[in-house]
């Protein structure tokens, strides 16, 4: 029993460091967005530059999907820490798929933005930041939704309950990142409209 718990406070020591790690990741990756976002107040700030659009309706769908993730991320971690393996499987599965169905939603954006007349090469490049504030979005979905593949792998396998609850941790922490900056993106996107 006490070589089980000295074993269990080792695990956790050594993932610390992991867990600054993806710490310092979110931090750039905000950097990452600042700046775009930044560039994007820079560059419209001339007459006539601004997006000159409205944004497809799929967005509002999509961050309802995003919000609704969040949630089932909550759960699945929460069922983690009440040791109910079963419901965090069934939750991860959730979050994946609707993590999918985010991806699926932008896709689906951009497809209405082309039909909009909304290409990424234009001569109006405020309209092309569209284009990469999802497109690099979509890079930090697809690794979240990486994460959330190997949290489920990881409670398949049936890990040591620390390391279970630590990549329930590390995926949480993500997930709820690129939630947070999508809504950031859109309520962004919204503002600058027209």
């Amino acid at each position: 029993m006490m070589m089980a718990q000295m074993q269990q406070e080792q695990d956790r020591l050594n993932l610390a460091p992991k867990k600054f790690v993806m710490w310092l990741i979110i931090f750039a990756s905000f950097m990452i967005f600042a700046a775009l976002t930044s560039g994007f107040i820079v560059y419209s700030g001339g007459s006539g530059r601004g997006l000159n659009t409205t944004m497809p309706p799929i967005f509002i769908y999509s961050t309802i999907i995003i919000a609704v993730s969040s949630l089932t991320m909550i759960l699945a971690a929460r069922a983690a820490r009440q040791l109910n393996f079963a419901l965090q499987r069934l939750f991860l599965w959730v979050t994946i798929a609707l993590g999918i169905g985010f991806f699926a939603a932008q896709i689906f954006a951009w497809g209405e933005l082309i039909k909009m007349g909304v290409y990424f090469v234009n001569t109006n490049a405020s309209q092309s930041f569209i284009y990469v504030f999802t497109g690099m979005h979509l890079l930090h979905i697809l690794a979240g939704i990486l994460l959330l593949i190997n949290a489920l792998i990881k409670s398949y396998v049936n890990v040591a309950q620390v390391k279970n609850l630590y990549y329930m941790e590390l995926s949480g922490i993500f997930w709820h990142f690129v939630d947070i900056v999508w809504i950031y993106l859109y309520v962004f996107l919204l503002l600058n409209q027209n």
